[in-house]
């Protein structure tokens, strides 16, 4: 097997993993009546379920990412994708409190260590002409996982109960790990690769500190980490009591067009920037800066209109928006930081995204009764849309392609 050949063939395996890994953090979102009923949860405790995940695997994404670069990524993504896959299994298991929330804590250590490995190494072996393309069409896998947890869950957990669902997903994931482990244990070497300096994590987080523009990159993830964090926790209320849509319209809608315009976005903008990549070096951040540029007003749109068909259109474009810039973000973090401080970066950028998005959710929870769900949107469009102007300052800072 050609480089070439191996960095598409990764490419399609890192999609299903990138599948089974949001599968299997958002299925139980649609079980919680279940668990409400069968474990006796309060509202607070299923509130915990999610925060408990988010919070450690914002917190330990910079060490796994550091670990990826250190220990190898191809290892660090086949133990991650095989531990996230028991501990769903153990989910299942679980017959207290206790039990779920450790199992949903062991999942975002777990889950920590994927997305950064995954995308700096799809990054190692795709060039130029590919690499933006290359990562979107490896993150459309977690859209459409976002998609499927949410409709698997709740098929399953009508007909089976609120364990098969994560007996049948750790199942697989167990048996994918192990029909895959031989190819990530390949040592296949890129054409281009860089020297790897050996540095301990604290010198690793300085120097990219110190990098020219990450600091102003880390601060605008976050930004659209604002934004998708309150669509994610908050939109199917908002349609709920809005629109007055019934559970399961408000949970598509919030779902379904959003998810889907951003797996046709990313893709359709990782093609775009390794064109414009040809062409400039600028090419990838242009593309990232259009994206969110986009997406902030028809995110303000998205609160303010009481037009059904205003609401979808604003999904759509705030969908395309995020996918444009979604798909560049590894790519542009590559032509300013060097090979084997990638992964430990692209934790960072994770971290911030969910300390600032958890924080925004939980304000815009506290704040409902006077602010409004719809001006806590109205207020993340305006941080998103000035975080995209944020973009042009990196723009002396890119070097390659």
């Amino acid at each position: 097997m050609t480089t070439r050949q191996y960095g598409w063939t990764l490419v399609g395996l890192l999609w299903a993993i990138a599948l089974l890994n949001y599968i299997d953090r958002q299925v139980v979102f649609s079980l919680f009546p279940l668990l409400r009923s069968e474990l006796r949860l309060s509202s607070v405790q299923l509130g915990l379920l999610s925060t408990v995940f988010l919070w450690i695997y914002g917190v330990l994404s910079p060490f796994a990412g550091y670990a990826a670069d250190r220990f190898g990524r191809g290892r660090t993504i086949a133990i991650s994708l095989v531990f996230f896959s028991a501990v769903t299994l153990a989910t299942g298991a679980s017959r207290t409190f206790g039990q779920l929330i450790s199992a949903r804590a062991l999942m975002g250590i777990s889950e920590a260590c994927y997305l950064p490995a995954a995308l700096a190494m799809i990054a190692e072996y795709h060039g130029s002409r590919t690499r933006s393309l290359a990562v979107g069409i490896h993150q459309s896998g977690l859209y459409a996982g976002t998609i499927a947890g949410g409709a698997f869950g709740g098929w399953a957990g009508e007909r089976y109960g609120w364990r098969m669902p994560f007996f049948a997903l750790g199942a697989v994931g167990m048996a994918y790990g192990m029909a895959t482990l031989p190819f990530f244990r390949r040592a296949a070497a890129p054409a281009k690769a860089e020297a790897a300096v050996r540095v301990d994590f604290r010198e690793a987080v300085l120097e990219l500190a110190r990098l020219p523009g990450f600091g102003t990159l880390t601060g605008v993830f976050s930004a659209v980490g604002i934004a998708n964090w309150l669509v994610y926790t908050w939109l199917p209320l908002y349609l709920y009591e809005r629109f007055g849509m019934s559970l399961a319209e408000a949970a598509f809608t919030a779902t379904f067009y959003l998810q889907a315009a951003s797996a046709g976005g990313i893709i359709l903008g990782g093609w775009l920037a390794d064109r414009w990549s040809g062409a400039t070096s600028l090419g990838r951040l242009y593309t990232q800066i259009f994206g969110v540029l986009l997406a902030g007003p028809f995110l303000f749109l998205m609160g303010h209109s009481g037009s059904r068909a205003w609401l979808v259109a604003a999904l759509v474009v705030f969908g395309v928006g995020r996918g444009f810039y979604d798909c560049n973000t590894m790519p542009v973090l590559c032509q300013i930081a060097r090979d084997d401080l990638r992964s430990t970066g692209y934790g960072i950028f994770n971290f911030g995204s969910c300390v600032a998005g958890g924080l925004a959710a939980a304000l815009a929870g506290a704040l409902k009764g006077r602010l409004g769900l719809a001006g806590a949107f109205e207020i993340a469009a305006g941080i998103l849309f000035i975080s995209g102007t944020m973009l042009f300052r990196v723009r002396g800072t890119i070097r390659g392609r």
